[in-house]
């Protein structure tokens, strides 16, 4: 099942890792090394940003951002994991 926004539309393609920006990079390297997934704190440590609320915070909008566009998913609430390739994308069809 493709996901799609609440519009109804579907959500943009993501961005290869080179055109990312400099902190989606990061997050996206340290979701990729975790086998069952980071909180935003966790993310927070792995970049080394400080343990205050400020930096979860802004460290899980750019995860929830991440899951809107079907990039990550959120397996349970507050937990982030890369998103499976769907069958028929080039991400699948690779392996």
């Amino acid at each position: 099942m493709e996901p799609a926004a609440e519009d109804g539309n579907q959500p943009p393609e993501p961005l290869p890792p080179e055109l990312l920006p400099p902190g989606y990079r990061e997050i996206q390297a340290a979701i990729e090394k975790a086998t069952d997934g980071l909180r935003a704190e966790d993310v927070c440590q792995a970049l080394g940003l400080g343990a205050e609320p400020r930096h979860a915070e802004g460290a899980r909008a750019k995860l929830k951002r991440r899951v809107t566009r079907g990039i990550l998913t959120e397996p349970e609430p507050g937990l982030f994991a890369l998103a499976k390739p769907t069958p028929g994308t080039p991400e699948a069809d690779s392996g």
